[in-house]
């Protein structure tokens, strides 16, 4: 809770209207001047003392009409939990402290759990409000939960489909529209076998996730064939010894350079759910080719930018690592130990003897770590068998 004199309430208000209100709810709308909300939530209310106005679509649009209110008593009204999922996080980042004071109601999140008797400690909530089911993706596990909150109706088939799709139809979904108040109405049916045409908004999914498709690993080094690639891709193996070197942090951003495939930068955002990634490629088939993979996988977030390096790297918010994978050269290099701010880590791969060279000079200038990758694989040889050579791979890693 905010300290201070704050001007605005963020009120949390489920389906059950005033009745769920906490008396601290109740005094601020009783002192407010001006109310907003969604058109929904702004119904639920009794007639209000002052003016109330529905809050735009898209959500942004409202944001600046608010902050125009500084000085008067003003309120919001949002789902449940305001941080959770909801427009407190969001309106928090143009407030001061002190500015702002929230009354959260119980989350959807809670309810669904209480209804279903899961433990939330051990299910996977998501908001795929505006967001594809592919954000699934690392989920889907036999024996692993998720609640999920969804547009519509058209969302939750959606993701009953994605699921059959990928493997999973035998999932039990629970259609919970309403949660906690007198529209609620909780059905269940198979993924394979959800077609329910009336699912009223607002809703969410308790999915218990079962069938026989692929699973996510979450180690570092999926197998090469959970990415679509011409061959330029950073072989499992060596992208496994590339992400340790790389070593993702919570909150931190990559730059992959000469992205390919995506795989390093997929994999780095993988790691955490509060990583970001940007990939450079020059090849625009390759570029529509990472963002494709990057969807499949559940980390849309991966920006892809298209252009050569150094020229396109201008401008970009500094990254905390940086991936060279394609397009290594002395300009690049030097450019790079210039421009990046002290503490990035990076990591280069190189297969040519030029470029093995060219790692060579920079650690005997910079230091770091040199690493030479040699790795084969046994083959068919005949009736036997034989080992079958990679190219060998040099690794520089430095931290600036």
């Amino acid at each position: 809770m905010a300290e201070g004199n704050p001007w605005l309430t963020i009120v949390g208000i489920g389906e059950d209207g005033p009745a769920g209100l906490s008396t601290a709810s109740r005094a601020a709308l009783d002192a407010a001047q001006w109310v907003t909300g969604a058109r929904r939530h702004l119904a639920l209310l009794p007639p209000l003392a002052c003016p109330a106005e529905p809050w735009p679509v898209p959500f942004e649009a409202g944001i600046a009409p608010l902050l125009a209110r500084r000085g008067q008593r003003v309120v919001m009204l949002a789902s449940g939990d305001p941080f959770w999922f909801g427009a407190g996080g969001t309106l928090a980042r143009h407030l001061a402290p002190g500015e702002w004071v929230a009354h959260p109601a119980p989350s959807t999140f809670a309810l669904a759990a209480a209804r279903l008797g899961w433990r939330l400690e051990e299910t996977a909530c998501l908001g795929l409000h505006a967001a594809p089911p592919t954000r699934l993706r690392a989920h889907l596990a036999p024996r692993a939960r998720a609640i999920v909150l969804v547009r519509d109706g058209d969302a939750a088939l959606a993701t009953a489909r994605y699921l059959t799709e990928r493997g999973f139809g035998a999932s039990r979904i629970a259609v919970l529209e309403a949660l906690g108040g007198p529209r609620e109405r909780i059905r269940h049916a198979a993924a394979v076998d959800l077609a329910l045409d009336d699912i009223a908004h607002p809703v969410a999914l308790g999915i218990a996730f079962a069938g026989d498709g692929a699973i996510l690993p979450r180690t570092a080094g999926i197998a090469d064939d959970w990415f679509a690639h011409d061959g330029q891709i950073t072989k499992r193996p060596a992208r496994a010894l590339t992400l340790s070197a790389l070593a993702p942090r919570p909150g931190e951003t990559l730059w992959d350079i000469g992205t390919g495939s995506g795989s390093i930068a997929i994999e780095w955002l993988l790691a955490s759910p509060s990583t970001q990634a940007i990939g450079f490629e020059r090849d625009p088939a390759r570029a529509a080719r990472a963002r494709i993979n990057a969807a499949a996988l559940g980390v849309d977030r991966l920006a892809v930018v298209e252009g050569d390096a150094p020229a396109v790297l201008a401008d970009r918010p500094p990254p905390d690592a940086v991936f060279v994978g394609g397009g290594l050269g002395e300009a690049l290099l030097a450019k790079l130990s210039v421009d990046l701010p002290a503490g990035t880590r990076l990591v280069a791969n190189a297969v040519t003897l030029e470029s093995e060279a060219l790692l060579a000079s920079w650690h005997a200038r910079r230091g770091g770590h040199l690493l030479r990758i040699e790795l084969a694989e046994a083959v068919p040889l005949g009736s036997r068998r034989g080992w079958r050579a990679s190219y060998p791979l040099v690794q520089w890693s430095v931290t600036l």
